[in-house]
């Protein structure tokens, strides 16, 4: 069966002086229908770039220079603007990492649901509000007739990640990009927020793409793990695998710092490549 997304060495720099710099250096991953891959790495590693790279959304000066992204037969790199912007949101789904700079700060939370469906056509401006609050309940947001007039500001961190889910899943795509969801939120939240992503997979039928830097997180949700060391990927297979077994030194490095000793012993950290 042909994958739902497929990127093929995938290619993306930023242009600097006095060369370019190189953020995702021939990224290949795939990703089928109903799966949850993880894509984890350190900061800066070029997860994020290659989630926007695979949605048509790097920033100047950065341009994706070689590859192939197919997502459902389709190369979204051969496509123009307008095709593309058909495809994010009805076809992909995305999660942005931080909820208040993706959020229009001076419009109701209702509202953003509903400017993503009107905008694919698949709500009229009445009934969008009526999804809106159908949404903001999916995602267990409490009180979403009230909530749906809410300005951003006037929620919680968790609830403004909430409403971010609820307008990823408004159009119903096959495919949701979650890039770093649990970023800055406490423990009891991130737990939280994890077991709607869990949620949100089996009653809408997703695939998820999800970034982050956790291992942990990997642990709970994901099925397959691609582990992403300075814009490559250097490892990748199933989560139990990559656990009982990893083979690349940055994988067993990453492992290697995750806190869980005795009490008092040192914490390790990731060795640099000289002492791989």
């Amino acid at each position: 069966m042909e994958p739902l997304l497929r990127v093929e060495n995938l290619r993306t720099v930023f242009d600097a002086r006095p060369e370019p710099v190189v953020a995702v250096n021939d990224v290949s991953f795939e990703i089928r229908k109903g799966e949850t891959l993880g894509l984890v790495g350190e900061s800066g590693s070029g997860k994020s770039v290659t989630a926007f790279s695979i949605i048509g959304l790097v920033q100047e000066p950065g341009r994706v220079v070689g590859g192939k992204v197919f997502f459902q037969g389709k190369d979204l790199l051969a496509l123009p603007e307008n095709e593309m912007r058909a495809i994010r949101g009805a076809g992909i789904g995305f999660v942005f990492q931080e909820p208040m700079a993706a959020l229009n700060p001076v419009m109701r939370v209702g509202a953003h649901i509903a400017e993503a469906l009107t905008v694919h056509g698949l709500a009229s401006r009445h009934d969008a509000r009526a999804r809106a609050i159908e949404l903001l309940r999916a995602v267990k947001i409490v009180d979403p007739e009230k909530r749906v007039d809410d300005y951003p500001h006037q929620l919680s961190g968790g609830m403004r990640q909430r409403v971010m889910m609820a307008i990823a899943l408004a159009c119903k795509p096959p495919l949701v990009i979650a890039d770093e969801p649990t970023t800055a939120l406490d423990v009891t939240v991130q737990a939280q927020v994890l077991e709607l992503l869990r949620d949100m997979k089996r009653e809408f039928d997703l695939s998820l793409l999800l970034i982050t830097h956790d291992f942990g997180v990997i642990a709970e949700t994901a099925d397959r793990v691609a582990v992403m060391y300075r814009g490559k990927i250097v490892e990748q297979g199933a989560v139990r695998d990559i656990f009982r077994n990893p083979q690349h030194p940055y994988t067993r490095g990453l492992l290697a710092s995750i806190p869980g000793g005795e009490p008092g012993t040192r914490l390790k950290g990731v060795q640099s490549e000289e002492h791989w």
